[in-house]
């Protein structure tokens, strides 16, 4: 009994582990490659603000479409074969609730 609690122990510590290794590459992703459109700082560029404020009347599960199928007639790609819903999803409500700055 002792050995299979330590065992689901050390099973959880490894994937939040992983999990934290997962969202420094996503807060990396969305700082250099969506930054390299919407500003580096998300403020606008090339492609619209990604700030709070602007995605404030915005539903979420459209906000996830757009990173997953991009917008077709327009520079937003597509980033299905990179990222997976569950990303998409972290990143959004991130971008909602105002975006981390990356990690150093």
């Amino acid at each position: 009994m002792k050995y299979a609690v330590l065992a689901s122990i050390v099973g959880l510590l490894v994937s939040v582990a992983h999990a934290g290794e997962r969202e420094r590459e996503l807060v990396r992703l969305v700082r250099q490659d969506c930054g390299s459109c919407h500003g580096m700082q998300l403020t606008g560029g090339l492609g619209l603000p990604l700030t709070p404020e602007a995605l404030r009347d915005k539903p979420a599960e459209s906000l996830v479409a757009t990173v997953i199928y991009g917008r077709p007639g327009t520079p937003m790609p597509p980033w299905k074969t990179i990222l997976s819903a569950e990303d998409a999803e972290w990143i959004v409500t991130r971008l909602i609730e105002g975006f981390p700055q990356e990690p150093r």
